[in-house]
């Protein structure tokens, strides 16, 4: 799931939340955002259990999918587009 919180100016809070367990281990989100780079936004578990990482976007189109643990790449069915290049978020 995907929640979006507009920020002053063209600035977006975008927040990745994934279910505590599903997939196990650790889960980090990559995209064009943060140069496709693993473990820089790794998902940290919350109280109510789910897996969630913040990053604040410009506007633009961004590409992204989470990577978990043993190279298993998933996409989220929230985001604006999934085709096979991954999830695709417009802000």
């Amino acid at each position: 799931m995907i929640k979006r919180s507009k920020l002053f100016g063209s600035q977006t809070r975008v927040t990745f939340c994934l279910p505590r367990d599903v997939p196990p281990g650790p889960v980090s989100v990559v995209g064009t955002f943060n140069g496709w780079e693993p473990g820089r936004h790794e998902l940290v578990t919350r109280r109510d259990g789910t897996r969630t990482v913040t990053v604040r976007l410009g506007q633009g189109e961004y590409r992204f999918r989470y990577l978990a643990s043993g190279g298993v790449w998933l996409d989220d069915d929230s985001a604006d587009q999934v085709d096979d290049r991954g999830s695709l978020l417009r802000l």
